[in-house]
């Protein structure tokens, strides 16, 4: 059978392992956390897309173009509306 001085010093040597292996995840926890940190701050921010100017400009030269049929005659009102939505995509 174990002394009481023993099982003291195994307890002992128990609450220090766990705490130096807690202290050790801790640390590598925070390594990799300001690793992904200064890699994401080391790269250049992603270039934004251009803006899409010339698909407006398309859909308004494409409504001016049907506005003018109408005006014209060529289109009804009917089909002047239909055409629209679907240019809009309503």
């Amino acid at each position: 059978m174990i002394g009481r001085p023993m099982r003291r010093m195994a307890r002992v040597a128990v609450g220090t392992a766990v705490v130096a292996g807690t202290a050790g995840a801790v640390q590598h926890h925070q390594q990799q956390k300001y690793a992904a940190q200064d890699q994401a701050a080391s790269q250049p921010a992603p270039a934004a897309e251009p803006v899409a100017a010339p698909a407006q400009d398309d859909t308004t030269t494409q409504l001016e173009k049907l506005a003018e049929l109408k005006n014209k005659g060529i289109l009804t009102e009917e089909e002047f509306q239909a055409k629209k939505k679907q240019i809009l995509g309503i």
